[in-house]
């Protein structure tokens, strides 16, 4: 696991990313329409890109899928509890926070 950032749940390896009781949360910046599907870590924020268009919630689903894709989750671990129609967004992922922080943290070091 990372280091803990002094008052807040945030982790050094994955600045976007907090926990809590139920899971996690993780802070994205959205680019619908984008050429190609992508997650990139980019200060407190996940970049997220990805090609499906801002319409009927097809760019959320798009993310939703990318990360469970990424970080192997099912799909049904995600929710997007702020920010569904804008592209800043938090992400609730539930599961066990030490699991989901290791596993994306995981994911951070050969993708970060």
């Amino acid at each position: 696991m990372g280091v803990r950032l002094a008052g807040t749940g945030a982790l050094i390896g994955a600045p976007f990313l907090r926990r809590h009781r139920d899971g996690v949360t993780a802070e994205l910046r959205v680019q619908p329409r984008a050429r190609r599907n992508a997650l990139e870590p980019s200060g407190v924020v996940l970049k997220v890109a990805v090609t499906a268009p801002a319409e009927a919630g097809k760019a959320n689903d798009a993310v939703i899928a990318l990360l469970a894709k990424s970080w192997r989750l099912p799909r049904s671990a995600f929710t997007i509890i702020k920010g569904a129609a804008a592209r800043a967004k938090t992400v609730s992922v539930a599961g066990e926070p030490a699991m989901l922080a290791g596993r994306i943290e995981e994911w951070m070091s050969t993708h970060g």
